[in-house]
């Protein structure tokens, strides 16, 4: 049985095709560039792209199951492609937006068309993931161990380690008792900003200050770091709403209730039967990446 991993050199998609590596699994990994793939040894890369499904032919050739990055603009055509391929379980990377309502056509658009299909499916919602702050927390960290953000002493977030996203998938790419099933899923503690830049400081072994700035000037120092950092400014720090417009709520906060989402939950504990890795893990895991 061989399964295809798309977006297999993404956050997630390398820990989902490490970890079936490990399970002994047969992997065949998606990536448009395969000779910077970096993936383990025994792994069949393969060059192609979602967003071109015709480039796909030889990728699902003799695939019975599929972990499925979210391109909602050809998700349609490429769950067509599988299943005409003879894949019979898809496994889709998509947000706790969903689960929200806040979201109706990016990565809901690409959940409809896996169960139109009539195929096995399983969705998997990460919350926010541990590393969405290391692009933005990681330069200012290299640059001046300190940290300059708002909601500092805030109730704070639950967000979880890209590996346990990976986790759950794997599990429902091979077990049958999770086909039908949507796991919304979080981290097993919920941190204050303070909390996380405390534990970052905790696995460098340094001290790491944590700067309170308001709204505003952190996205005035977002919007200058370009990249990642200013393209999600306005949706990190409440500007806009999921979909891109602008608040209407009080002081120009997004009035979207994301409350369910800051609190532990159960999801990946009803997948895996264990609890998530925690951030001071996850700081450790990435101590480089603030060196």
């Amino acid at each position: 049985m061989t399964i295809l991993v798309t977006g297999a050199t993404g956050l997630v998609g390398r820990h989902v095709v490490d970890q079936l590596v490990q399970a002994g699994e047969s992997v065949r990994a998606l990536t448009r560039n395969p000779a910077k793939a970096g993936l383990p040894e025994g792994v069949e890369v393969v060059q192609g792209d979602l967003l071109q499904p015709a480039s796909l032919g030889p990728a699902l050739d003799g695939v019975e199951k599929l972990f499925l990055f979210p391109q909602p603009e050809t998700a349609a055509e490429v769950v067509d492609l599988a299943k005409q391929a003879g894949v019979r379980r898809i496994v889709v990377l998509s947000g706790a937006a969903v689960t929200l309502g806040f979201d109706t056509d990016y990565h809901a658009r690409v959940e409809r068309a896996v169960e139109e299909s009539g195929l096995e499916w399983t969705h998997v919602r990460p919350g926010e993931f541990m590393t969405n702050m290391l692009p933005i927390w990681g330069p200012m960290i290299k640059e001046s161990r300190t940290v300059r953000y708002p909601f500092g002493d805030d109730l704070g977030g639950a967000p979880i380690h890209e590996a346990d996203i990976a986790e759950v998938a794997v599990v429902a790419l091979l077990e049958d008792k999770h086909v039908g099933q949507a796991y919304t899923l979080s981290g097993p503690e919920q941190l204050t900003v303070r909390g996380q830049v405390e534990a970052i400081a905790d696995a460098l072994g340094e001290e790491v200050r944590y700067e309170e700035v308001s709204r505003e000037e952190a996205r005035e120092i977002l919007k200058g770091m370009g990249g990642f950092a200013a393209e999600s400014a306005d949706l990190l720090l409440g500007f806009v709403d999921y979909d891109g417009g602008a608040g209407s709520g009080d002081e120009g906060y997004s009035d979207q209730d994301y409350s369910e989402l800051m609190k532990p939950l159960p999801g990946f504990g009803l997948a895996t039967g264990k609890p998530g890795r925690t951030y001071a893990e996850w700081a450790r895991d990435h101590v480089e990446d603030f060196r």
